[in-house]
């Protein structure tokens, strides 16, 4: 089969896996005051690792012609240790030393991550519609 756009495959997946990057750092942000959890412990930062899938269609496609794909392959929890902070008055604080346990979540970290994680999602963005544009251009040449 002929495809009129051939990257959109992988531009796709890079479009979705960075969707699930801003979501994963933006529920960091989100927690980065959450001293108790589900678990009764603090917010753990979470990341995103991806992997590239070179997808190899058996139907007579050249050598080295395969679309390579980019998947989120798990979101791990970060190993830090929690941050100690003094509050004697807080509800989560421990009794004899008045200190709480509170994730080591950097929000200057999290917003470049924020922003770089965008601005993948915006080129991936830009060669779509570069794509469409280009077959748009291609099919009207077959009009004149």
């Amino acid at each position: 089969m002929i495809q009129l756009i051939p990257g959109l495959q992988s531009t796709a997946s890079a479009l979705n896996a960075e969707r699930i990057r801003m979501e994963v750092v933006s529920q960091n942000i989100a927690n980065a005051n959450t001293t108790r959890g589900i678990d009764g412990k603090p917010f753990q930062r979470r990341q995103v690792v991806f992997e590239t899938v070179l997808s190899n269609q058996q139907q007579g496609d050249l050598p080295g012609s395969g679309v390579q794909l980019l998947h989120v392959a798990r979101i791990d929890k970060d190993q830090r240790p929690p941050r100690l902070i003094y509050s004697p008055g807080h509800p989560d604080a421990n009794p004899q030393t008045g200190m709480v346990e509170v994730p080591d979540i950097n929000i200057h970290e999290e917003m470049a991550d924020m922003i770089t994680s965008s601005r993948a999602f915006e080129a991936n963005l830009a060669v779509a519609k570069t794509s469409r544009n280009l077959a748009q251009q291609t099919l009207s040449i077959g009009k004149r």
